[in-house]
């Protein structure tokens, strides 16, 4: 059963329980602020193995200490609950972010 895109409404609801994320078009993005260069390409790793182990992948862009996240899913041209569902782990390892 493919997955469907969540409403506009639904958007919303899920991204008030997601501080700093917003909605970008037809995607969900977060851009984050590390200490330095190493911080940050560190935090590409954790998202990188997080990708992976759902199957899931967003785009990501590597500043000198800054990552941004921005994800939707292709196949239902728009935001799902699978992208929910990583940002909601990215967040869970993000520095100062999420629950450690």
């Amino acid at each position: 059963m493919p997955t469907e895109p969540l409403s506009q409404k639904e958007i919303e609801d899920r991204l008030r329980e997601l501080p700093g994320w917003t909605l970008d078009g037809d995607r969900i993005t977060r851009s984050y602020e590390l200490a330095d260069h190493f911080a940050a390409t560190a935090l590409v790793v954790h998202v990188a193995q997080i990708q992976q182990e759902l199957n899931h992948h967003s785009d990501l862009t590597l500043g000198y200490n800054t990552v941004v996240v921005s994800v939707n899913t292709h196949s239902a041209g728009g935001v799902t609950e699978k992208d929910f569902e990583l940002a909601e782990r990215v967040e869970a390892v993000a520095p100062g972010h999420g629950a450690h």
